[in-house]
């Protein structure tokens, strides 16, 4: 008897043993998100036409969201910087880049050993607008279209020069460039502002500059746009002929989207993404996008994904065709 008594109280201490374990393994519940601040990284300068549309964002997600958020400006490097540190970041959703898909992508051809696949180690959860880069002069330029412009530069041949800092501005202009025949010699800066004065003081004949950039500037006196990139002209700037109804063969439309770090939690990516399409229904929004050059671009995070791979395919041609070096 004592024996059999022994035994099992051996398997009840076993089993008990067993449920601890079992207790003990279980995943705690996560936290509901956001408890805490999250961060918008921003590829370009404070202060710069870039800097100015994240921030507008993250005032209003943050509205929406009921939690603060920043804006961490992390330039240089082509936007490398910015999307190599949201890529090494935490794949929680607290550390949102909100970028052009078109310059992202087109890093992946330009370097030559570019930091992160802009694919696989980063999701693009949400777009945020359409839009497209322009052509610009100085307001007292005598080049009144591109036309003209493109007569003086055959003209100067390779005395001629044009300002480039972002990756899709230089795309443009290389294209531009090559579809008119020109030798014109490109400058990079590292942001736009920094050509400007070049650009009214005569050093450089001509820009290829952002919307949001382009616009405010136009709208100070001291830029002239005389084409956009896109196929047809935008609805926030239908002013601007594009540069294919003048005669060149260019369809170059760009969008912007946020990105977080592969493996963040479905339903995290789901919130995100609501957060920026409610943000982009908004009158004010729509109002906000279309002074910058743009267009509300709504999408699924499916959509979104699908969307940057489509990019990057389709920039590895861009790049061929502008004939960029790698760097």
């Amino acid at each position: 008897m004592k024996k059999w008594l022994r035994k099992i109280a051996q398997a009840t201490a076993a089993v008990a043993m067993l449920a601890v374990a079992q207790v003990a393994h279980v995943t705690p519940a996560r936290a509901a998100y956001p408890e805490q601040t999250i961060t918008f990284v921003c590829a370009f300068p404070a202060g710069s036409g870039a800097d100015v549309l994240v921030r507008y964002f993250a005032d209003k997600v943050s509205r929406i969201a009921g939690a603060t958020i920043i804006v961490e400006n992390k330039p240089g490097a082509l936007s490398n910087i910015a999307a190599e540190y949201t890529a090494r970041s935490k794949p929680d959703g607290y550390t949102i880049f909100v970028h052009s898909g078109n310059s992202i992508a087109g890093n992946m051809w330009i370097m030559k050993k570019p930091p992160i696949n802009v694919v696989t180690d980063l999701m693009t959860i949400a777009t945020v607008n359409k839009q497209a880069f322009m052509i610009a002069v100085a307001k007292d330029s005598p080049y009144k279209d591109v036309k003209e412009l493109t007569a003086a530069m055959k003209e100067k041949g390779d005395a001629g020069s044009y300002a480039v800092n972002a990756t899709s501005g230089k795309v443009l202009a290389e294209v531009y460039k090559q579809v008119a025949g020109l030798d014109t010699v490109s400058v990079q800066y590292k942001t736009a502002a920094d050509s400007l004065n070049d650009i009214t003081g005569g050093a450089m004949d001509f820009g290829s500059y952002d919307p949001v950039f382009a616009l405010a500037q136009q709208r100070e006196g001291r830029l002239r746009l005389l084409g956009v990139g896109a196929a047809e002209r935008m609805k926030g700037a239908p002013e601007i002929p594009t540069l294919k109804e003048q005669g060149y063969d260019i369809d170059q439309l760009g969008w912007w989207g946020a990105m977080v770090a592969k493996g963040t939690p479905d339903d995290v990516v789901t919130k995100i993404n609501g957060w920026f399409n409610t943000v982009l229904q908004q009158p004010e929004t729509v109002k906000f996008l279309a002074d910058q050059g743009g267009d509300a671009y709504i999408s699924t995070p499916a959509e979104a994904q699908a969307l940057m791979a489509k990019t990057v395919d389709e920039w590895k041609e861009y790049v061929r065709i502008a004939q960029i070096p790698q760097q």
